[in-house]
């Protein structure tokens, strides 16, 4: 049979990468991966993705546009690694798992700087706050812990009265988002310690949120198989995107803050979709899993994006805007 395939790539190799993996890093963990995050070190330049796994480990990764190199398999969770982060420096990484602990690490020479117990329930997603003076993280015990990442003591927490699924920082600072178990979306002032906004656009748990760049716009995911937009000042929601089957697992937005990624779930769901925030359409699905995907990030240019999956693989894409 005649390889129409081959014959494109090699007629218009540009056009092929621009939809289609671009790299794919298998047996990156001994079981499914959970979680990623992407993020340029500011002061080594360096491309630094993160992965956690259901082997309870915690891989630090270097992208050089033509390769993933392995620097550190960070050991000393328990159970599950269900979240991890990076700093905006690109400097410290910090990860959560179900073993109720949240372990900061250095990056550049792999070791742990903190081991943080995040108290007798589970630690669920982990977030640095823009100035790295905080890492905060949700639980079932219904608040919004915050950590001092110089001390690893608790500093304060915020009240959602519901097992908080999510959590995310505005880029400047100055809010705090949640997401619960019962589809409610609550938004904090960081600097007052004071909820602002209640958001009941969602019927079912949230399970990722994501604001834009310039922290105009908060991105949400929900079980009820939409992802919706709110404009955070008013609290005002400015569209809703249907386009999924099944839960929506994540949301993150593009640097552009024109477009946002998103994988969905569950059902052995193994797409990754890129949205245009203005026309709410999807402009291109990444079908290269092989099982459930778990995670997608940009990277901070937001020419690339990672995605993590139970097939144990990292897949790197080239954006398609």
């Amino acid at each position: 049979m005649f390889d129409f395939v081959s014959l494109f790539v090699e007629l218009c190799p540009n056009i092929y990468i621009m939809y289609s993996t671009i790299f794919k890093q298998e047996q990156a963990h001994d079981d499914s991966i959970w979680c990623c995050a992407w993020r340029k070190g500011q002061h080594d330049g360096i491309d630094h993705i993160i992965t956690g796994g259901v082997d309870d480990m915690v891989k630090s990764w270097k992208w050089d546009e033509e390769k993933l190199e392995l620097r550190h398999a960070l050991e000393g969770h328990a159970l599950g690694v269900v979240s991890v982060d990076v700093n905006d420096e690109g400097s410290i990484a910090a990860s959560s798992s179900l073993d109720s602990h949240i372990r900061l690490w250095d990056i550049h020479t792999g070791q742990q700087l903190k081991s943080i117990d995040a108290g007798p329930v589970d630690a669920w997603t982990v977030t640095f706050s823009p100035d790295t003076k905080y890492i905060a993280t949700g639980s079932h015990a219904g608040k919004i812990n915050l950590f001092s990442c110089d001390t690893g003591k608790l500093e304060s927490f915020l009240e959602t009265k519901k097992f908080t699924l999510s959590i995310a920082f505005s880029p400047d600072g100055k809010y705090l988002a949640s997401g619960a178990i019962d589809g409610i979306i609550k938004v904090f002032d960081i600097s007052a310690g004071k909820l602002v906004h209640t958001l009941e656009g969602h019927a079912m748990p949230i399970r990722s949120l994501t604001f834009s760049k310039d922290s105009t716009m908060l991105i949400t995911a929900s079980d009820d198989c939409h992802i919706k937009i709110y404009n955070v000042q008013h609290a005002n929601l400015i569209g809703t995107v249907s386009g999924h089957g099944a839960w929506v697992l994540s949301v993150d937005c593009c640097p552009d803050n024109a477009h946002f990624v998103s994988r969905k779930g569950l059902f052995l769901d193994k797409t990754v979709k890129v949205w245009e925030i203005a026309s709410r359409e999807c402009i291109h699905t990444f079908n290269e899993h092989s099982d459930q995907v778990w995670g997608a990030k940009y990277n901070n240019g937001g020419s690339r994006i990672v995605s993590v999956s139970d097939d144990r693989s990292i897949n790197i894409y080239e954006c398609p805007v």
